[in-house]
C-alpha cells in the first residue's frame, strides 16, 4: 500500500480494503497533517502517538466525526500513514470515512478541521455531523 502524494497539497493514502480502488482513499490535505504535528509538537504528544479518525452515532444529522490521538492501533483498526503521521480508523468508521477529505482551515469564518465526505447525503451546519 502506498501513499500517493497529489502536488504538494494533498495524501492520497489507499485504505487497504478490497475490493477498493483510488477514488476510495482516504485524503489528508497537507494542511491538516501540519497542523496535526503542531498540535502534537505544542502538547508534547509522543511521536510514536497517531492520529484517530472515526465517526460515531450522535449529532443533529445522525453520525459525528471524531478526531484524536491514540497511543497505539486498537485490535480491528487499519493504520495509515500520512506523511509520517499514523493514522488509525475502526474497521466499521472506515465504511463511512472512504473517500473522504480531511483538510484544515484557518480563514475567517473560523478555524478547525473540516471533513469533506462524498458518502454524506445530508450534513449539519457546522459541518461535525452527517447522515448517510
Amino acid at each position: 500500500m502506498s501513499v500517493t502524494m497529489i502536488g504538494d497539497d494533498v495524501v492520497s493514502i489507499p485504505t487497504g480494503v478490497t475490493g477498493t480502488d483510488e477514488h476510495d482513499n482516504i485524503i489528508i490535505t497537507s494542511k491538516a497533517i501540519s497542523e496535526v504535528k503542531k498540535i502534537k509538537q505544542q502538547n508534547s504528544i509522543a511521536d510514536d502517538y497517531g492520529l484517530r479518525l472515526g465517526v460515531k452515532g450522535g449529532g443533529c444529522s445522525g453520525m459525528s466525526y471524531t478526531l484524536g490521538f491514540d497511543a497505539a492501533a486498537k485490535e480491528n483498526d487499519l493504520v495509515l500513514d500520512a506523511d509520517g503521521v499514523r493514522v488509525f480508523i475502526d474497521a466499521k468508521s472506515m465504511f463511512y470515512l472512504m473517500g473522504m477529505t480531511l483538510d484544515f482551515s484557518d480563514g475567517l469564518m473560523g478555524k478547525g478541521f473540516t471533513f469533506n465526505n462524498p458518502n454524506a447525503t445530508k450534513t449539519c451546519g457546522c459541518g461535525s455531523s452527517f447522515g448517510v
